[in-house]
């Protein structure tokens, strides 16, 4: 028996986190929509600039608030650290990817994060790998060339970009997620959610700052891009983050990565019902064997164990 495992595994089915689990899987399966909305008017760089630095403005004043201010100036460097590689370079290459191909297939893609995060933690941190999370890498990064090549080719579409780089783009933020979030484990641990959560946004915003600069758009953006970029960066940046760094606190950063399975759900419902998205049987079959892997490898689920005969 591993007492770590067992305290984690309880620690994530209490009511708390199950109820923390289904809020931010909600709110960042909406972030596609939003971010599509805000994205198109405002462009992939400054609609994550500006995410960035709406959540850090929202959240410092509840960081004074609470008075976890001294903890996160005592820890800035690897805080800040933090926010280059879990906020502002995903941040921007999902807005960028958002306007070449579905919400949807962005949010399958997003579903891969765990698949990263084990083999992450398994090459820097040194975690075991079992041999059903083995196979469940293999089949997840199966399942992952699959959706890309029936879903995506190099051929550009209407808006002038070959949906594979979008795809690409959407693996490179999921890989910058892994590496965060385990980073986050090994350096910051001890520094409470909500500090945290803010000084990660306040660290991406003086990342994105000078390229945002020359990334304004020629117009002025209209009221509901607005909207829109308000909303990602209240709700499904500075709140989901404080949801997110309190599972990685509680849970640990393999079983808080696991709230991307359910993110497809409300992405995929979301865009269909709002955008009309098509959802296409090719998304649906890789999207369950992306989650299958994924679900192997993170050691949510485990192969049957024969038992020995007697």
């Amino acid at each position: 028996m591993n007492p770590q495992a067992d305290l984690l595994a309880s620690s994530i089915t209490t009511p708390r986190y199950r109820i923390d689990f289904l809020l931010l899987a909600m709110i960042w399966g909406g972030s596609f929509l939003f971010m599509r909305t805000a994205a198109v008017e405002f462009g992939a760089v400054l609609t994550a600039a500006l995410r960035v630095s709406i959540a850090a403005l929202f959240l410092l004043p509840l960081l004074y608030f609470r008075g976890q201010s001294q903890a996160l100036w005592a820890n800035w460097k690897p805080v800040f650290f933090v926010g280059v590689f879990n906020s502002a370079l995903p941040f921007a290459l999902y807005a960028f990817a958002v306007q070449h191909i579905t919400t949807g297939l962005s949010s399958i893609m997003n579903a891969t994060v765990p698949l990263f995060g084990a083999l992450v933690a398994w090459v820097w941190l040194g975690d075991k790998l079992s041999l059903s999370r083995i196979l469940g890498l293999c089949i997840g990064f199966m399942g992952v060339l699959l959706l890309a090549g029936g879903e995506a080719d190099f051929k550009p579409n209407a808006s002038g970009i070959a949906p594979m780089w979008a795809v690409g783009a959407c693996l490179l933020a999921t890989l910058s997620y892994a590496l965060s979030a385990n980073f986050a484990k090994r350096y910051i641990a001890h520094v409470p959610p909500l500090a945290t959560a803010t000084g990660s946004q306040c660290g991406a915003s003086l990342a994105l700052a000078v390229p945002a600069l020359f990334a304004l758009p020629a117009e002025m953006p209209r009221a509901h891009a607005w909207g829109a970029l308000v909303i990602v960066g209240v709700l499904c940046t500075g709140i989901a983050y404080i949801l997110y760094f309190r599972l990685i606190e509680k849970a640990g950063p393999a079983k808080a990565l696991t709230v991307t399975f359910l993110v497809p759900v409300f992405a995929i419902g979301y865009g269909v019902l709002l955008l009309h998205e098509h959802l296409t049987l090719c998304m649906l079959l890789c999207g369950a064997v992306i989650l299958l892997g994924t679900g192997l490898s993170s050691g949510l689920l485990r192969l049957p164990q024969r038992k020995p005969i007697p």
